[in-house]
């Protein structure tokens, strides 16, 4: 009756002038005396209470609980019945990132490998049920973790990820391979693939482009983002008087990054420096969470015509007294 909220819950606070009201009418009532002056009040020793007087207080209480059903119309309750539809079942996202030496490159800060660690770690923070694996990738590729949505152990295994875990080189199309693998039997509406690397496919039996179709088939969508300042970057370099930065050309084949993305309905991005490739994160992010966007319908029911229909019901029951066993003889 009184529903899941109020429509004007400010007209609530009128309810705080009934115990007023009522305090004010006992005093007055009990202040209030008439006087008549009989010669023997033996002929009233017998006599009851008429029902007259036993009612006199009911018109008092009758304009009480009609001005609070008012007050409580006016404040409009309303009942909510929600409906939720979501427009898929979630989605599944794999990260894939280059671990070749070339990804200690310094063009970022403190380098291209932390600098994306660091990035991936927000992403996967700012996530929510959605499945995120890892694959991780350099001569070979390997997957460092399944999908997953413990976030917490995902953001562990990202930050044991370094250079050198396996050997050296760029096996892009492998690594496009391994997690088209663990997407090809998700049951998600939207299987995603977020591939970053800084280089140019030089080993692995895969090449990206056949790597890309195998995905595409599978209705994966593949980003790719390639990672690395325009012309020249510091490289480490070991040297016989110790680590050096040695200045080297930057290659990447961002023909071949972007063929992969258009091939699978992704989107290709170049990231030069830590802000840019913080944006791109952010706005893949952006782009993915539309496809589990939930859409919830509220309806709401208006409840106050009850208690305006109990109101005048109030009122017409006064009337009703007043009219017959309280009318007043003139």
């Amino acid at each position: 009756m009184f529903g899941d909220l109020f429509g004007n819950p400010e007209f609530l606070w009128l309810l705080l002038l009934l115990p007023a009201l009522a305090v004010y009418y006992w005093r007055h009532s009990r202040n209030r005396v008439v006087e008549l002056w009989y010669s023997s009040l033996k002929p009233f020793e017998s006599a009851g209470s008429s029902l007259r007087e036993r009612l006199q207080h009911v018109p008092v209480a009758i304009r009480l609980l009609t001005l609070a059903c008012l007050i409580l119309a006016l404040a409009r309750p309303q009942s909510i019945s929600s409906k939720e539809n979501i427009t898929t079942e979630g989605i599944d996202i794999v990260l894939v990132l280059d671990i070749s030496g070339s990804m200690l490159a310094e063009d970022f800060s403190p380098n291209r490998l932390v600098a994306a660690k660091e990035v991936a770690s927000d992403f996967i923070q700012g996530r929510s049920n959605d499945r995120i694996g890892l694959v991780i990738f350099s001569a070979e590729s390997f997957t460092q973790c399944p999908l997953t949505t413990d976030y917490v152990v995902l953001r562990n295994l990202l930050r044991e990820v370094k250079n050198g875990m396996i050997a050296d080189g760029t096996a892009i199309g492998l690594a496009i391979a391994n997690g088209a693998n663990r997407l090809k039997d998700s049951k998600a509406k939207s299987k995603v693939m977020i591939l970053l690397t800084d280089g140019v496919n030089n080993r692995g039996e895969i090449d990206p482009i056949t790597a890309a179709k195998v995905a595409a088939t599978y209705g994966i969508r593949v980003y790719t983002i390639g990672v690395g300042a325009e012309g020249e970057a510091p490289f480490p370099v070991q040297t016989p008087f110790g680590m050096r930065r040695q200045l080297m050309k930057v290659e990447l084949d961002e023909q071949t990054l972007k063929a992969v993305a258009s091939m699978t309905g992704g989107t290709y991005y170049r990231a030069t420096d830590n802000r840019k490739l913080k944006a791109i994160y952010g706005e893949i992010d952006k782009l993915e969470r539309t496809k589990i966007e939930v859409t919830a319908y509220k309806k709401y029911t208006e409840l106050f015509f009850g208690w305006l229909f109990a109101g005048i019901a109030l009122v017409l029951a006064e009337v009703g007294l007043h009219s017959t066993i309280l009318r007043k003889i003139p």
